[in-house]
């Protein structure tokens, strides 16, 4: 009955199953011969619609089940599908031979199973009873619709369910078993178990819903008595052992609450003594029955004993009402006469008002010591299952819901009635009794008694006198008797367990916020009640009453009368200062509560007081005589000296004057009391804890000290708890440790740290002990600890710890002066305490010897539990405040790492299986729970180390985690899953992922470890081969997670998490990823083991193909596992040419990528609002009201994106088509054709694509918002800690919400409205932000899977002139849309990629299409607005092309920007050539957006050179090769026919200057970058370089400008002058085995920049004389060398280029020179040179080509691509 159904659907399921719930004795029907025609069918409709197909091998075992047990046949089908499903495994331990035999064991195997789900058949009632009686449930007017159907009849419910019982009883065994001692043991206890659960079922039936008529009642105590509470068994002699043993306990507990819950003692106590003046019927209250009530009180009287005691007190709280309505009557009415006449002890007397009422005597009976009533009370709540789950738990007890809240009501309702019944003060025991109270209400689970709790302050306290009794006693007493009152009162708070107590389940500190408000009620009723205590008992001297000098006075009777009522009293003759600091005024009365005459009197004082002050006084008196503060003086009782009737000051009383005992050696229990009670009123409650603490310290001073020496509390704590752990090394081994007091004072010490007022004087406390966190002086109280196996002080130190932490992190924003220093305060005490757990307590805890093995698991979780908050709230790789804590934490996990540091949590992973097999064969379950717990703390804590791994180390290797996730075990102890994996760690992680038993969170947190290994391992350099190598059968193990992740009942979380890991795996570990895509290594043949033995495995893929054919399905009902699916394929995909084998088969499926096609065509609706303005509460969790809904469109949108990129990625494993001819379309193309034909669906498709919802206004909003609230807050600091494809898109996306919501819930000191609304809307728009990157993250994978579509389809649409203009009409809006962008941030700079590089997709597409623009308007005006917007994107102020190029980091869009530009600049030229290309406004548009084009290049080339002046850097080569084209088209006369503009901005940036300096620096040979050089073939800048100066000097006017930069002055000294001038630039280097050489390429370009130089300059004397001949000059060995070939020399290509250059540059000379008069002398002598060997050369050049084999046999490749055309020739 939870709310993981909704309501509608429990009720139709209970609904179809009415009558089954309605006979427990038979639940599943008897054998029928339509039930068995019906199975033999083979098919058969289930009660609830569903249709069951029935496999012929079931049909034996269905029929064998149904014929064993003598149940329908239906049902047994039912069933033993049931047991298949959830103990299958039970079969694969049988040994099936295909005989009946085999059959027999299967139906053997069956039998528990089936007596267990006939108890929780039962057990179904109760939850149903529950929901009925409790009108907030959820289920309530369901279950009120459905239990009258089910109990029409609740009398004879009750009989049939009794007789059920007794039957249950007295039935005797079967012969196979009787004949088996082993199987009779256990059947004799699963019938016990049975009578159990029938038990709990009459507890709940007869609690709200079935009355309490008298047959019933004599009906249900006739029972327990003949069954002596369930011990007279038929098989009693099976049930000797302790099992045994502890199941009949569990029913004499259960019976005992029943009795005494039939009797309804709450509603007597309620609503007065019951009516007998009516005439009696059988069909009302017991109590209008008379024969029933005569039957119960002879039973009662007749069973006296002391297991009875309870139920003997409770029929005499009745039997007291009874006489007491009665007296009430002038007469008794007959038809009770004969009951009442019954109740005389002397037989045979009539009734009598006026004889001794018979109440009287059965109290003396049962309150008598001997009768043990009140420990028969005590051990039923501190001993029994029934009211402790942690024995419950620890012992698997079958009680069905251990401790519950109308258990513990009942027992409230005995002692209240107990208390209306007899004065407290007189009942014998009363410290038992107060006893019995503190189990009753503090020792439990805070949520089983903070109800009766409430109830007591709101109800009790005000009902009646009787009803606080117990309260009013314990306060009249204080404080001579110092403890029980605060023992009370720390009950009264509701907090349960204290931290010491043994009785405290493993994970009781689990903090219930549902609880929280119900706390703090109690709490505050407490702290009033304690803060106004109206009495102040004082013990009395005999002396101080008598005398001269006395202080006190007896009042004589004639004074008042109302000494006569209240007993003597006395008064105080002078003013009394009372411990506490309260002044007892002269002459205030005073009650005896002892006997006069004595040597002490007890006298209280009718004068409020606070307790508070006074429990301060106890400290601070136990301080002082411990002597822990020198100098703290010891006050001294003043005495009178003068008359009585002289106004005297007070007088001043001590502890010890009052008559409170405290010990000289040190009353630690009182001390430990009184902390108790501080803490659990403190703690979970800060504005309640002010006030306490305020009054507490502030008011009158205590007596003999001063403001300047009374220590706070802080201090008396810190003090306190030094002198206990002090005490605790001076110990004596194998001494109990004394843990109450060093618990309490850490407890007290956690809770004040809440407080903001306090913490800081904790810290510096802390910073100052000299025994906190000390190896030596904390070590006692733990070495104690370890002799006993109990770590109370242990977890209360880790408990401290963690506080200390989670101040120091919650704090962090709060403003306050001195911060800083603070901060480093706590860290120092930070570091210490850290270093002392991990020493004193992380490596050495698993060695220890524990009296409780879930002690154990509680002391690894609290450590690792620390160790994960601190790397969650500060990540290591960031600094700032409290950084240098985590990253003490990341060091000594990771980077600094031991064996035994990380030895508990692999040794947590490997030592699972056995451990888990110990702790179920000694049915010690609770242990398993907190083995569950510490697992999932280990498993976190070993992600986040290996997330932040990735992220801090620089060192490629791996780290000692690592290694020891992937070491092998080789031992079988530590083996799991019955032996079949040996206790590997990768094989325990991937079995807590499979198994479906364990708790939920485990395999959750182990996918994601694996996942972060993976991720962790693939960027480490020097990782193993494989994750395959690790697991001791991969093929099993990937089987298993495949089936995680295809079975649909397994938790959500769990299978994407599978899903992602397998897509990882795919992309990082290939070995892994084959065999997830595959299945096997191998292929089973036919006759292999494998495929006899199993079924046939489904591998990731086939899963994968599986669920996408139900697409549609998933995109309605689940989209974030659709797009895991879509996320897995899209991987295997991009690995495609890997696994191409395996592909094809499903790349040829027309059907799979129709269906693909079908998701790609899927409209997606507009975004979802994202701004949000509610909370919604989710599993406990503050989710923002939008999540689902951007949740399910994100995902939406994310598989849309897979699916897309999908198809691009199979059509790239096709070969590239050929230009021309026949163009073989994949299947995947063929799917999404369509799309591109139709001009509407494209547009609608790419209008997605390039769709972006965010809103850096959020940002902007969340860091004013936060300045004005907390100046601290930043958001970087709460950037999520998972891994980036690991996050849930939603409203926790990218930051942390819940870490935001901790801060600043604890910085929050004023918790105001306002801060509370002020911390609600930064949490809404952080929300919102999460909610908006989600939208963004998404449409950004979306626009770049259409991008790399748009890529790879290019091929089949080249040549299709029919698209090109919907292509450019398409591109111009989108170019419209990008230009418009008027915002800025780094998500914005990455959908500007996007949208950018899918326009330049669309203009390639236009570009490739295999003809130029026509003259069609359309194309050219769409063309013409592309350029348009184009010039809007380049001078963008919101998105600078130039802040791209400058920024090495993100967002870097330029690339991609600068080849539009190319694009547009080349068609440019072709249509400005053209007659009627462009209009005389086109013009003017190409004319502003080529000028802006330049001013941003020529800016960008700038930056680049001078950055390249400092670094050799690929990426700066890059920006500068795409710069220098854009510039190189740009410059081009048909573009840009003035060139005064450019140069000008050439002239102001000194770009050419920036050129030459960096030429000149710049390796033309490409050698100092060997590496690169070889897989670039070209150097480093120098291409680039010599392509600008081309550029420059390519144009007159540029060239002239290049001329007067001294060009030739930088390429004279050039790297290569040396090898120029030597002529020994060869055409190959060495290092460079069949490519040209840079240098050589170099060289000839640049005799080509000083030929254009030379050809625009004309003949300029002054530059010729003074550059061009010193360059000719410098370069004239090589060229010699060049004019100087022969024909008996080889001849490469590269060669003739650079005679050609040559060539070209003395024409150039020649051409500009003047005539041969007119030269100057150096002219003349360079040009004569030149004439000579040209002719030399001239003449080998007609011989070579007059014998064409023989240049054919000169002629040698020098490129690879040269030797291979060669070889074609």
């Amino acid at each position: 009955m939870t709310r993981t159904r909704p309501q509608t659907n429990a009720e139709e399921i209970l609904q179809a199953r009415i009558h089954t719930l309605k006979d427990l004795q038979n639940p599943f029907g008897k054998p029928n011969p339509d039930s068995r025609k019906r199975v033999d069918s083979g098919s058969v409709t289930l009660r609830d619609g569903v249709l069951v197909r029935v496999e012929q091998a079931d049909k034996d075992f269905i029929f064998a089940i149904s014929t064993r047990f003598n149940i329908d046949e239906v049902e047994a089908l039912v069933l033993f599908r049931s047991f298949l499903y959830n103990e299958g495994n039970v079969l694969q331990e049988l040994e099936s031979n295909g005989d009946d035999a085999f059959v027999k064991r299967v139906v053997d195997a069956f039998s528990m199973f089936y007596h267990s789900e006939r108890r929780c058949l039962a057990r179904l009632l109760i939850p149903i009873f529950r929901a009925q009686e409790h009108e907030p449930s959820f289920f309530h007017s369901q279950a009120a619709n459905i239990l009258p159907q089910i109990v029409p009849d609740g009398p004879a419910f009750v009989r049939d369910v009794v007789t059920y019982y007794v039957d249950k009883t007295r039935a005797p065994l079967d012969e196979a078993s009787a004949n088996d001692p082993r199987l009779a043991s256990r059947r004799a206890k699963e019938n016990l178990r049975d009578q159990l659960v029938l038990l709990e079922v009459l507890f709940w039936a007869m609690w709200s819903f079935v009355p309490r008529q008298g047959p019933i009642v004599v009906k249900i105590y006739e029972t327990a008595y003949e069954t002596n509470l369930g011990s007279v068994q038929h098989n009693a002699t099976l049930l000797l052992d302790e099992e045994g043993a502890r199941l009949q306990q569990d029913c004499a507990a259960v019976w005992l609450v029943l009795m005494i819950e039939v009797l309804e003692l709450e509603t007597f106590s309620d609503n007065g003594n019951p009516d007998v003046s009516g005439p009696p019927s059988a069909e009302g209250m017991y109590t209008s029955h008379p024969d029933s009530l005569r039957r119960i009180h002879e039973l009662v009287t007749s069973h006296g004993d002391s297991n009875y005691a309870a139920v003997y007190l409770g029929w005499t709280l009745i039997v007291a009402r009874l006489e007491a309505a009665v007296l009430t009557l002038d007469e008794c009415p007959p038809s009770y006469r004969s009951f009442f006449d019954s109740l005389d002890i002397q037989r045979g007397r009539p009734f009598s008002k006026n004889r001794e009422q018979v109440h009287t005597l059965m109290l003396q009976r049962v309150l008598d010591p001997s009768t043990g009533l009140l420990n028969l009370l005590l051990s039923l709540l501190t001993t029994t299952p029934l009211f402790v789950t942690s024995i419950a738990w620890k012992t698997d007890s079958s009680i069905s819901e251990p401790n519950a809240v109308a258990y513990r009501s009942v027992i409230k309702g005995l002692l209240i009635g107990l208390s209306e019944l007899v004065p407290v003060e007189l009942i014998p025991g009363f410290d038992t009794f107060i006893d019995v109270w503190v189990a009753l209400l503090g020792q439990s689970e805070s949520r089983s008694v903070i109800g009766l709790c409430q109830q007591f302050w709101q109800y009790d306290v005000t009902k009646s006198k009787a009803r606080r009794a117990i309260l009013d006693v314990a306060r009249s007493r204080f404080p001579v008797q110092f403890t029980p009152l605060l023992r009370l009162l720390g009950a009264l708070t509701g907090c349960g367990f204290k931290d010491a107590d043994p009785l405290s389940s493993v994970d009781h500190r689990q903090q219930d916020n549902s609880l929280l408000e119900a706390r703090a009620q109690c709490a505050q009723e407490v702290s009033y009640f304690f803060e106004n205590l109206p009495t102040y008992t004082q013990l009395i001297p005999a002396s101080a009453c008598t005398g001269s000098q006395a202080l006190y006075e007896k009042v004589p009777e004639r004074y008042g009368s109302s000494s006569k009522v209240f007993g003597p009293s006395y008064v105080n003759l002078r003013p009394i200062t009372l411990p506490g600091g309260s002044t007892l005024p002269a002459r205030s009365t005073g009650r005896l509560l002892s006997q006069d005459g004595e040597d002490f009197v007890i006298v209280s004082w009718q004068f409020e007081h606070s307790g508070w002050k006074l429990l301060l006084e106890v400290l601070i008196e136990y301080v002082r005589r411990k002597r822990l503060i020198p100098g703290l003086s010891t006050p001294a009782a003043t005495a009178p000296m003068m008359n009585r009737t002289t106004s005297l000051p007070p007088v001043v009383l001590r502890l010890e004057d009052i008559g409170i005992e405290l010990d000289p050696s040190g009353d630690s229990s009182v001390v430990a009391v009184a902390l108790d009670l501080l803490r659990t009123v403190i703690s979970d409650n800060p504005i309640l804890a002010s006030q306490v603490l305020s009054s507490l310290e502030n008011g009158d001073q205590v007596p003999g000290t001063t403001s300047d020496d009374t220590p706070d509390l802080v201090q008396l704590t810190m003090l306190i708890l030094e002198d206990a752990l002090t005490r605790s090394t001076r110990q004596r081994a194998g001494t109990p440790p004394e843990s109450a007091l060093i618990t309490s004072a850490m407890g007290l010490l956690t809770g004040l740290l809440s407080l903001p007022r306090y913490a800081p004087r904790v810290w510096l406390f802390a910073r100052a002990s000299t025994a906190l966190f000390d190896s030596q002086r904390s070590r006692g109280a733990m070495t104690a600890e370890r002799a006993v196996g109990t770590y109370a002080t242990t977890e209360a130190l880790l408990h401290l710890v963690h506080a200390l932490w989670t101040e120091a992190s919650g704090t962090l924003l709060v403003p306050h002066e001195g911060k800083t220093r603070l901060i480093e305060i706590k860290e120092e005490v930070l570091l210490r305490a850290l270093r002392f757990v991990h020493v004193e307590v992380w490596v050495e805890h698993a060695g220890w010897k524990y009296a409780q093995l879930g002690t154990r698991f509680e002391v690894g979780r609290l450590v690792s539990t620390l160790y994960a908050d601190i790397l969650d709230q500060v990540p290591p790789d960031k600094p700032g405040p409290l950084s240098l804590v985590s990253q003490a934490v990341f060091e000594v996990l990771v980077s600094k790492a031991t064996t035994s540091s990380i030895g508990p949590l692999i040794s947590a992973v490997t030592s699972y299986g056995i451990v888990s097999r110990r702790i179920h064969a000694s049915r010690r379950l609770s242990d398993l729970r907190g083995l569950h717990l510490v697992l999932r703390s280990h498993l976190h804590v070993m992600r986040i180390c290996l997330i932040y791994k990735q992220r801090v180390s620089a060192e490629p290797e791996r780290c000692l985690l690592e290694q020891a996730l992937c070491s092998r075990g080789g031992t079988d102890n530590g083996s799991y899953a019955n032996g079949r994996h040996k206790a590997d760690p990768l094989d325990v992680l991937t079995s807590f992922v499979e198994d479906p038993v364990i708790d939920s969170a485990v395999p959750l947190e182990s996918i994601r470890l694996l996942y972060a290994l993976c991720s962790s391992l693939s960027a480490s350099q020097f990782s193993a081969p494989s994750m395959v190598g690790h697991l001791s059968d991969p093929e099993a193990t990937v089987a298993a997670l495949v089936g995680v992740a295809r079975h649909p009942y397994r938790d959500l979380d769990v299978r994407l998490g599978v899903w992602r890991f397998m897509a990882l795996a795919v992309e990082k570990e290939p070995a892994l990823g084959h065999l997830f895509i595959v299945g096997h290594f191998r292929t089973p043949t036919e006759g292999s083991a494998e495929s006899k033995g199993k079924g046939k495995r489904v591998s990731a893929l086939e899963a994968a193909r599986g669920m996408v054919a139900h697409w549609n399905n998933y995109w309605e009902t689940n989209q974030q596992l659709l797009s895991a699916v879509l996320g897995f394929l899209a991987a295997v995909w991009q690995r495609g040419w890997e696994h191409k084998s395996t592909l094809d088969g499903l790349r040829k499926n027309a059907e799979f990528w129709s269906q693909l096609a079908g998701l790609v065509k899927e409209d997606i609706s507009p975004a979802p609002e994202y701004k949000s303005y509610g909370f919604a509460d989710v599993a406990g969790v503050l989710r923002s009201a939008y999540h689902e809904s951007i949740s399910s469109h994100s995902y939406r949108v994310l598989a849309k994106a897979f699916a897309i990129r999908i198809i691009a990625l199979d059509i790239d494993l096709d070969p590239v088509p050929p230009l021309t001819g026949q163009k073989v379309k994949p299947e995947s193309y063929r799917s999404v054709e369509g799309i591109f034909k139709s001009e509407e669906q494209f547009s609608d498709q790419l209008h997605d694509a390039i769709f972006n919802a965010f809103d850096p206004a959020l940002h902007t909003d969340f860091a004013e918002n936060a300045k004005g609230y907390f100046p601290d807050l930043s958001l970087e600091h709460f950037e999520s800690r998972d891994l980036a494809d690991e996050r849930e898109l939603g409203d926790d996306f990218a930051f942390a919400s819940p870490l935001l919501q901790m801060r600043m819930e604890l910085s929050n000191v004023e918790s105001t409205d306002a801060t509370a609304a002020r911390a609600d809307e930064l949490v809404q728009t952080l929300f919102s932000i999460n909610l908006n990157l989600s939208l963004a993250y998404a449409s950004t994978q979306l626009g770049q899977s259409w991008q790399t579509l748009l890529v790879k389809i290019a091929p089949f649409l080249q040549g299709d002139v029919k698209f090109r203009p919907s292509v450019l009409s398409l591109a111009a809006a989108i170019s419209h849309i990008i230009a418009k962008e008027k915002h800025s941030g780094d998500i914005i700079l990455t959908t500007h990629s996007v949208r950018l590089a899918i326009l330049l997709a669309l203009l390639e597409l236009a570009w490739f299409s295999g003809a130029a623009f026509g003259d069609e308007k359309r194309e050219i005006d769409n063309f013409v607005k592309i350029m348009e917007e184009t010039h809007g994107i380049i001078v963008s102020e919101w998105l600078s092309p130039l802040d791209s190029v400058r920024n090495a980091t993100q967002g870097r869009f330029h690339r991609t920007l600068l080849q539009i530009i190319y694009f547009c600049a080349m068609e440019c030229r072709s249509l400005t050539r053209r007659r009627k290309g462009l209009s005389a406004d086109h013009r003017l548009t190409v004319s502003s957006m080529i000028n802006a084009t330049l001013l941003f290049v020529i800016d960008a080339l700038r930056f680049v050179f001078d950055a390249a002046r400092t670094r050799l850097d690929v990426e700066l080569d890059t920006d500068m090769q795409l710069l220098v084209a854009v510039f190189e088209q740009c410059t081009r006369p048909e573009n840009n026919p003035s060139t005064s503009l450019w140069l000008t901005r050439c002239q102001e940036t000194s770009i050419l200057q920036s050129s030459m300096e960096l030429f000149v620096h710049t390796d033309l040979s490409g050698l100092s970058t060997l590496q690169h050089t070889r897989g670039r073939k070209q150097a480093l800048y120098a291409p680039h370089l010599l392509t600008f100066h081309i550029a420059f000097a390519s144009i007159q006017s540029s060239a002239e400008r290049l001329a007067s930069e001294r060009v030739l002055v930088a390429y004279s000294s050039s790297s290569l002058t040396t090898a120029i001038s030597s002529g020994q630039v060869d055409v190959t280097l060495p290092e460079l085995p069949g490519e040209r050489s840079p240098a050589h390429w170099a060289y000839c370009v640049m005799l080509s920049v000083v030929s254009g130089i030379i050809s625009s300059l004309g003949w300029q004397k002054h530059f010729f004389d003074a550059e061009a001949s010193g360059f000719i000059q410098l370069c004239g060995n090589q060229i010699t060398r060049a004019l100087s070939w022969t024909v008996g020399d080889t001849l490469t290509l590269s060669l003739v280029e650079e005679m050609e250059r040559v060539v070209s540059l003395f024409y150039s000379i020649a051409s500009s020179a003047p005539l041969e008069g007119h030269r100057n002398e150096t002219t003349q002598r360079i040009l004569a040179a030149f004439s000579t060997k040209a002719l030399l050369l001239l003449q080998q050049l007609n011989y070579a080509l007059s014998h064409p084999n023989h240049l054919a046999s000169l002629i040698e490749p020098v490129t690879c691509r040269g030797t291979c055309s060669a070889r074609k020739g």
